[in-house]
């Protein structure tokens, strides 16, 4: 199972890995039920790299968290979300010319378009996170934000690799649906839990972090399933660059939903 989590973290970060874990030929469906995990790493590096930067200089700072986030994951993701944007539009409705589209290397003004409008959105949230007041119990909730994005996002890869068949023959993530169902249901049950946990009560969680931590759930599900829904209807199932839309959309749309429910 550890060589699964290796396979996540080289595929999903740039983080080094040993090259002998992506030997195995069933390494990519091991590698699905620990997807959130790696969410997790990401938004714990990236809540730390937050905390050692000047709360006097918040755009400055997202900027630096923002660099880093695109950095530890080599815009894998952003490559999806461009694809998706350009055969969306470009393919007219039609399948077959929306997957010919998405596997065309150059990117087009759609791209480009929804590359600008994701980014800007993630750098306006993560601003309006890291201009909380240090040490209030809001700055804490919005760290809390930093660190659920990443982590719904790849729960969010997950569950749609589990629940809309893959329709590109020969794709990068042709292998991941046939992961371990039983695990990846663990995993995305934990996260689900986690989130919930403010509700509960708990001994040493805030009840503060109820409604952000429910909002972005809530978020992170209706962008999942809207986008989805919307593949279905297109493709007939999800591709590798739609997964990387969705990894981006959910991102973004939880770091947005966390800032407005602090304000």
């Amino acid at each position: 199972m550890m060589r699964g989590l290796w396979v996540a973290i080289g595929f999903l970060t740039r983080i080094p890995v040993p090259a002998s874990a992506f030997a195995a030929p069933d390494g990519q469906a091991r590698s699905l039920p620990w997807y959130p995990l790696v969410g997790v790493g990401l938004g714990v590096l990236l809540s730390l790299l937050a905390a050692c930067l000047p709360a006097s200089m918040p755009q400055l700072a997202a900027s630096l968290v923002l660099l880093a986030w695109v950095g530890l994951t080599g815009g894998l993701h952003l490559d999806g979300l461009a694809d998706s944007a350009d055969a969306w539009i470009g393919g007219l409705g039609d399948r077959a010319r929306t997957l010919a589209i998405m596997k065309d290397p150059r990117s087009g003004p759609a791209g480009v378009v929804a590359l600008v409008l994701v980014l800007l959105l993630k750098f306006a949230a993560l601003s309006s996170l890291l201009a909380l007041p240090s040490g209030s119990v809001c700055f804490a909730v919005g760290s809390l934000g930093l660190l659920l994005a990443p982590w719904l996002a790849r729960a969010a890869l997950a569950a749609a690799l589990l629940a809309v068949p893959y329709v590109r023959d020969g794709g990068i993530g042709q292998a991941l649906p046939r992961a371990s169902r039983p695990a990846c249901h663990l995993a995305l049950s934990l996260t689900v839990l986690a989130c919930l946990l403010p509700a509960l009560g708990l001994p040493g969680v805030p009840v503060a972090w109820l409604m952000p931590t429910l909002v972005a759930l809530l978020a992170a599900a209706a962008i999942t399933g809207l986008w989805l829904r919307a593949c279905l209807a297109r493709i007939g199932g999800i591709t590798g660059d739609t997964c990387g839309a969705l990894a981006e959309m959910v991102e973004a749309g939880v770091l947005v939903a966390v800032a407005l429910a602090l304000a």
